[in-house]
């Protein structure tokens, strides 16, 4: 017969082993991804793992470092969902190579040319970080190395937040930035940016996900289908800085108002693509800051995954992974390689802040700066099973 004693023991290793079961099941992810490798400090700021899902099973996986989505688990015609953004499966490879898969970029994306801008007559030199000339991507360290404080809201809903101090990289104001990632009810990862300042600065925030909507990333995108609702791009000279002309995409290997493949003409001999090496180019959107227009769409017909984008901006920077070479090696061992993946930001364009003739990109004090990119996925009809 067992003891009192006995029967407490027991009894309290039951409830151990439950609460820890408990914590095993907190700890899985439809990714694969485990929360504990990305738990870490770092200069007594704690970065984590946060887990987003809808009521359908979509998940999302995003870190605080940089404001990183690291997974994104979307269904496809058969209803299987598979990770379709390219990624690390620990914090230690994202802190190991400055990379900026599924970053949040800012304090602006692009390339500011010559590290310079006059805003209110006031001449700023910014800190170069690209050909020993340029400020790209908002200088370095930029938001994608910034470790933000996160506060999740729901099950569905995360909001990281950042301040970056008057001068960093030489851009003025202390500017307070939120951003809110959201999965809706309708398969959508919603994004939203707001940010204040306390002196006239420039601000240009984006996602910065290589994507490739198939689910697998040892295939290229080439063979997906693309579509962007847009008329004219804004080109580059020689040295990959943009000319301030704002040109026709017609009969050109950029007019892709009708959905066609992104590998048809993206090898034409085309001084624009010899330049860069592929598509990595800012198209001027003809959705006039509407969010409810279509900007553009990608559809994979092996999966019947589509993937329809919706935004204030005024552009959207096409890149297809033309760099990438197979020497960075994410989740389940995958080696990226070119055009495994296309990534599609949403913009500002580049260098606007020396391009009068482009759309603001100043933020004074008492304004909020808002921007909102909507990443909406679903299923061919005729795809359906």
């Amino acid at each position: 017969m067992l003891h009192l004693k006995h029967l407490h023991f027991l009894f309290i290793s039951s409830v151990a082993c439950l609460l820890l079961s408990c914590q095993h099941e907190e700890q899985k992810t439809l990714s694969g991804l485990q929360k504990a490798d990305f738990q870490t400090t770092i200069d007594s700021q704690d970065i984590d793992l946060f887990v987003l899902r809808n009521e359908n099973g979509m998940e999302a996986c995003v870190t605080n470092y940089g404001g990183r989505l690291v997974s994104l688990m979307v269904p496809d015609k058969d209803g299987v969902f598979e990770d379709v953004v390219a990624g690390y499966p620990t914090i230690a490879q994202y802190l190991a190579k400055r990379q900026n898969f599924g970053a949040t970029i800012g304090r602006y994306i692009g390339r500011i040319l010559n590290s310079t801008f006059n805003l209110d007559s006031i001449t700023y030199q910014l800190v170069p970080n690209t050909a020993g000339i340029h400020c790209a991507h908002g200088g370095t360290p930029g938001f994608a190395e910034k470790i933000w404080t996160a506060e999740q809201l729901d099950a569905r809903t995360l909001k990281l937040s950042l301040v970056s101090p008057d001068g960093e990289n030489g851009f003025p104001g202390n500017l307070a930035v939120d951003l809110i990632y959201k999965l809706t009810p309708d398969n959508a990862l919603d994004i939203t940016y707001t940010a204040t300042t306390d002196k006239p600065t420039v601000v240009n925030l984006s996602h910065h996900s290589f994507f490739n909507i198939s689910g697998d990333f040892n295939t290229t995108v080439e063979d997906q289908l693309l579509y962007i609702n847009s008329s004219s791009y804004t080109p580059y000279d020689s040295l990959k800085c943009v000319t301030g002309e704002i040109v026709t995409i017609e009969d050109t290997p950029f007019d892709f108002r009708a959905s066609r493949l992104i590998g048809e003409r993206h090898d034409e001999d085309c001084l624009q693509l010899n330049i860069t090496g592929g598509y990595d180019h800012n198209w001027v959107l003809d959705t006039n800051g509407d969010e409810n227009v279509l900007a553009a769409e990608l559809i994979d017909p092996k999966s019947g995954r589509t993937m329809q984008i919706y935004t204030n901006e005024p552009g959207l920077q096409v890149y297809t992974a033309n760099g990438l070479r197979g020497a960075m090696v994410g989740k389940d061992s995958i080696a990226y390689l070119k055009r495994s993946s296309v990534c599609l930001e949403t913009q500002h364009y580049p260098d606007s802040p020396n391009k009068p003739q482009f759309p603001s990109t100043a933020l004074r004090p008492g304004e909020t700066y808002y921007s909102r990119c909507v990443y909406q996925f679903g299923i061919q009809p005729d795809a359906v099973k």
